[in-house]
């Protein structure tokens, strides 16, 4: 059975210096609710304490953003532990079957995101704003409600394709196109792509990837994580790139744990950690070739926000901003703790929705100041979370992925150098 590894919980020194990076020991201030707090509890699980309901609703409301180990001196592997302590969690209890069942097969996340674009296009979702429905409802399907994703185009390239560099050849990468992000940001991904096809790079989309397996990891659904690992491994491994990149922070960050999610499988371990070391966020790959890319204006005011898996858990900061001052007429103006969580976190939204808005507020707050006319970041959850978060201030402002932004600046470059 998984659980935290004694190791790993005894590095932790009880400092104190995770509290204030912990979204949810600043909005409570309760011991329970830090990294240090939930070190204590997994200890005392490990120790035989039972898992009682007023015990585990601590380590349920963890963001699992890993803000902590950006902080913590002595290396305290946080998500690790958390990961571990819930899949410990889960094996005394019955796993979610709606969970297990939607991101099984692609046919399913494509069923649930076809009838919830039919939902925004049929004009009910419109309706139910305006005669103030969608307000009275609980605090839970609210949330939901608002976190509906626009309808936008499904991503254009079919997997087992590619597609060819425009510029001089500077060699072939293999792309993840994942599961929320292929059904219901497929303009991101294509943006994406051609971005990478700018820069001179042959792009492999391998045939039979599947979900990452992120959330599953998040959930404590270890076994389900493996499963999809194991299954990207083979796609990747049959594809012969020299790199994996990845558009979506949380699935980059989970790909790259591919080698320690894997280390105790000895058939599949060591072709696990080639496949983690290749695996690449997006702006990690186009910055060293940024002279490939010839940006066009683009006059706007924007705000960064840092995904959480992205700057904690990838430790990349600079690159998405060292792009967007590439673009002739971006002001890019900087929030405070730019790198503080949204409240997304996976699907924190849906299972700790109180939780998820009063981390979300703190944010907000931080936005609204910069006063932009755009905020970008660079992982779905973010985006949508973000949206719904400007909605609930009244601030009509849209949200962009770093992708789309470079890319409508590269397309405004094209028309200049015509």
């Amino acid at each position: 059975m998984q659980q935290p590894a004694v190791e790993d919980l005894r590095k932790c020194i009880h400092c104190g210096m995770c509290l204030e990076a912990c979204p949810t020991y600043r909005v409570t201030g309760l011991e329970t609710e830090s990294p240090r707090g939930r070190i204590h509890l997994m200890q005392a699980l490990l120790d035989g304490s039972p898992a009682t309901p007023d015990l585990t609703v601590h380590l349920d409301r963890c963001l699992a953003c890993r803000a902590c180990e950006t902080v913590c001196p002595s290396a305290v592997p946080y998500g690790r532990l958390i990961e571990s302590t819930r899949a410990m969690l889960q094996a005394k209890k019955p796993s979610n079957p709606w969970f297990r069942w939607l991101f099984a097969d692609p046919r399913h996340l494509r069923r649930v995101f076809g009838a919830l674009s039919l939902y925004e296009r049929s004009g009910l979702r419109r309706v139910l704003h305006r005669a103030g429905v969608a307000a009275r409802l609980p605090q839970r399907l609210r949330m939901a409600e608002g976190l509906v994703p626009p309808t936008r185009p499904r991503f254009s390239r079919d997997a087992g394709g590619f597609v060819m560099p425009r510029a001089p050849t500077r060699g072939r990468v293999g792309f993840l196109t994942g599961c929320v992000m292929r059904e219901s940001f497929g303009d991101v991904h294509d943006a994406a792509v051609s971005l990478l096809a700018r820069a001179g790079l042959e792009v492999v989309v391998p045939p039979h990837q599947v979900c990452c397996g992120a959330l599953h990891a998040h959930g404590g659904d270890l076994d389900g994580a493996k499963s999809l690992a194991r299954k990207n491994v083979t796609a990747f491994s049959e594809a012969a790139v020299s790199a994996i990149v990845v558009d979506s922070a949380g699935c980059g960050a989970h790909m790259k744990q591919y080698g320690e999610l894997l280390a105790d499988d000895p058939e599949w371990a060591e072709r696990a950690d080639i496949v983690a070391a290749k695996t690449k966020d997006l702006s990690e790959v186009l910055l060293p070739l940024a002279d490939q890319l010839r940006f066009g204006p683009l006059p706007l005011r924007v705000t960064y926000q840092d995904p959480c898996h992205l700057a904690h858990a990838q430790g990349i900061r600079s690159a998405p901003r060292a792009l967007l001052h590439l673009i002739p007429g971006l002001e890019l103006v900087e929030m405070r703790e730019a790198d503080r969580c949204c409240g997304s976190a996976g699907i924190y939204n849906l299972t700790q929705p109180e939780f998820s808005e009063r981390v979300l507020d703190l944010k907000m707050a931080d936005v609204v100041e910069t006063k932009p006319e755009a905020v970008i970041t660079a992982n779905p959850g973010c985006m949508l979370q973000l949206r719904y978060g400007l909605e609930r201030v009244g601030l009509d402002v849209p949200v962009y992925h770093l992708a789309e932004v470079l890319e409508s600046s590269a397309l405004a470059g094209d028309e200049l150098w015509r």
